[in-house]
C-alpha cells in the first residue's frame, strides 16, 4: 500500500481548467509537498490530512495580473476629482511613503487577496502618476516581506518614474536619476525574483509614452527604452506597462519593448497597428474591466482573442473605486463586452474563468506551473463554499462561479500545498493588527502631505444625476498634462 498523501481535498465539484477543461463532480485532489499528486473520483486514497465538507468547489488559485501597491491606503481620495487623485498619489508615494507605509499596505492587500482567493498577483510598486519607489530598495524589500508573510505569490513591478529626471523622493526631496532607479531595480531583481519558490517575483515597468511625448523627448525615451530592454534581456523578468491606448502599443513595439515576456495593462481604443504589434511580438494584454480606463475607453477583448492575442484579467486595485475581488471583475468583463456587442453569447463563462487562471498564467510565463489543476503542477487551489443560497442549486458550476460567486464565498486557500485559510480562518496572520497599522499609516501620510481634506465625500453625490467633479484624465495623457499641474510631463 502506498504512503498516505500529505493533504486530500474532497470536493463536490472540481473545475480543473486543464487542457480538456474537465469539470469533475464528486472528486478529490491529493497533494504531496507543494505539488498536485493525483486527481480522481471514487474512494479517495489515504492522507495525513483531509478537508471534506459538503458543497466545496475547487478551482485553480485566481491570478490578478495588474494591481498597485500603495493604492490600498489611498482608496477613494479626491472623491471623484481625477486630477486630485493623481496629485494625492504623487505626493504620498514620492514624499511621505516610508518602508513602513509599503509594509502596512502590502499586508492589507495580501489579506484581502487571500480572503478573495487570489493566490498570485502582479503589484506595481506605486503608480497613480507613474511614481515608482525605486529610489532605494527599502520600499521593495518591505513589499516582499509582506508577501512572504502572507504565503501568497506576488510579482512586484519596479521601474523608473515618468520623465524628466532627476525625480525627487522623500520628505527632503532628494534628486534621483534614471540610472539610480535602474540600479535599484537590478538589485531588487537579484534578491527577490523567485516567485515559484519564495513566492516573491519581480517585473520591470516603464511609463507608457505616446507620439506627443516622442516629439518633445524622443531621444531620451529611446535611450530609456534601450536600457530597460537590456536589463530585461539580462534578467529574463516579465515586462509590464500601465495605461496603453490609441497607438501607444505600436510605439512600444517601435521602441523594442515588446516580446512574449511583455504584458500590457488597460490597452483601450487600440489601433490596427497596435493589434498587429501584439500579434507580431506575442505580447499579452491585461484587461481591467472595472477600472476607470475601461469607462473612458474600451479594451477590445473578444476581438483580441479572435486575433490570437493572449488576454488576461487584472483588478487595477485596490483603488480608487475597486478591490481585489476577481469574481466581481469576471462578471464585469462579461457584461461589459456583451453590452458593447448587444450579444449575450460574447465572452462565455468558461473563457472568462480562463482569463484569470490559465491565460493569466500564460501571460506571466507561468502556465507550466500554475493556472490549472493538473498532476505535477503547483498546489495553488481555492475552495468555494457552494452551499449558499446564491450558489444553489448545485449545477452548472461555471455559471455559478462567474455570475454569482464573490470573494466572500472563498472558504479555503492552499498555496504551495500549504493551507493558508480554512473556513475563512487565517491562523498565521493577525487581522486586527494589520487593519490597525494600515489605518494609522494612511492617517499619517495624508496628514504629512496636506491631503487630509481629500478623504471626505461631498454633498454633490446626493440627488443629482451627475456630480460636478473634475473629469478623469489618465496619467501620462495630453489631457492630464494640461490640467491643474501644468504642462510638465512629470505632473501627469
Amino acid at each position: 500500500m502506498s504512503a498516505p498523501h500529505d493533504l486530500l481535498l474532497h470536493c463536490a465539484t472540481i473545475v480543473t481548467v486543464d487542457p480538456e477543461r474537465r469539470v469533475i463532480e464528486g472528486a478529490w485532489i491529493a497533494l504531496d509537498g507543494d505539488r498536485i499528486a493525483a486527481i480522481g473520483t471514487g474512494t479517495p486514497p489515504p492522507a495525513h490530512r483531509v478537508i471534506d465538507r459538503p458543497g466545496l468547489i475547487a478551482l485553480p488559485g485566481l491570478i490578478d495580473a495588474h494591481s498597485h501597491a500603495g493604492h490600498g491606503l489611498v482608496r477613494a481620495a479626491g472623491d471623484g476629482d481625477g486630477d486630485l487623485w493623481f496629485q494625492v498619489c504623487a505626493d504620498i508615494y514620492a514624499r511621505a511613503a516610508t518602508p513602513a507605509f509599503w509594509l502596512a499596505e502590502q499586508r492589507l492587500a495580501q489579506l484581502e487577496r487571500l480572503m478573495g482567493g487570489v493566490t498570485t498577483a502582479v503589484s506595481l510598486l506605486g503608480g497613480g502618476a507613474d511614481v515608482y519607489r525605486t529610489d532605494a530598495p527599502e520600499a521593495g524589500d518591505a513589499h516582499c516581506t509582506a508577501t512572504q508573510e502572507s504565503g501568497l505569490r506576488t510579482i512586484m513591478a519596479v521601474g523608473p518614474g515618468r520623465m524628466p529626471f532627476p525625480r525627487m523622493f522623500g520628505p527632503d526631496q532628494r534628486p534621483v536619476s534614471f540610472a539610480q532607479q535602474m540600479e535599484v531595480c537590478a538589485d531588487l531583481i537579484a534578491r527577490h525574483d523567485d516567485v515559484l519558490t519564495r513566492r516573491t517575483g519581480v517585473a520591470l515597468i516603464l511609463p507608457v509614452y505616446t507620439q506627443d511625448h516622442m516629439q518633445a523627448h524622443g531621444d531620451e525615451i529611446r535611450a530609456m527604452s534601450t536600457a530597460m530592454r537590456a536589463l530585461q534581456d539580462r534578467t529574463g523578468v516579465l515586462f509590464t506597462q500601465d495605461g496603453h491606448r490609441e497607438g501607444s502599443i505600436a510605439l512600444a513595439h517601435d521602441l523594442g519593448l515588446l516580446s512574449p515576456r511583455a504584458a500590457l495593462g488597460h490597452s483601450v481604443d487600440l489601433t490596427q497597428a497596435d493589434v498587429d504589434a501584439l500579434r507580431e511580438t506575442g505580447a499579452s494584454i491585461i484587461h481591467n474591466p472595472s477600472a476607470i480606463m475601461s469607462i473612458i475607453g474600451r479594451c477590445p477583448v473578444p476581438e483580441l482573442l479572435e486575433a490570437g492575442v493572449t488576454v488576461c484579467l487584472g483588478s487595477d486595485a485596490g483603488a480608487p473605486d475597486r478591490g481585489f475581488d476577481m469574481f466581481r471583475h469576471m462578471a464585469q468583463a462579461m457584461h461589459y463586452h456583451r453590452r458593447h456587442f448587444r450579444d449575450p453569447a460574447v465572452l462565455p463563462e468558461g473563457k472568462t474563468l480562463e482569463l484569470c487562471t490559465i491565460d493569466a498564467a500564460r501571460a506571466l510565463g507561468l502556465e507550466d506551473e500554475i493556472g490549472s489543476l493538473e498532476i505535477g503542477k503547483k498546489a495553488d487551489i481555492i475552495l468555494l463554499d457552494g452551499r449558499k443560497p446564491h450558489l444553489w442549486p448545485p449545477v452548472m458550476a461555471l455559471n455559478r462561479i462567474t455570475h454569482f460567486a464573490s470573494a466572500a464565498d472563498v472558504d479555503t486557500v492552499v498555496v504551495d500545498g500549504k493551507v493558508l485559510m480554512e473556513q475563512r480562518t487565517i491562523p498565521h496572520l493577525d487581522m486586527d493588527a494589520i487593519l490597525t497599522a494600515a489605518a494609522d499609516e494612511a492617517e499619517r501620510v495624508f496628514a504629512a502631505t496636506g491631503h487630509a481634506g481629500s478623504r471626505g465625500e461631498g454633498p454633490e453625490i446626493w440627488r443629482g444625476a451627475r456630480r460636478a467633479a473634475q473629469p478623469y484624465r489618465p496619467a501620462g495623457s495630453a489631457e492630464a498634462q494640461s490640467g491643474r499641474n501644468g504642462a510638465d510631463i512629470e505632473k501627469a
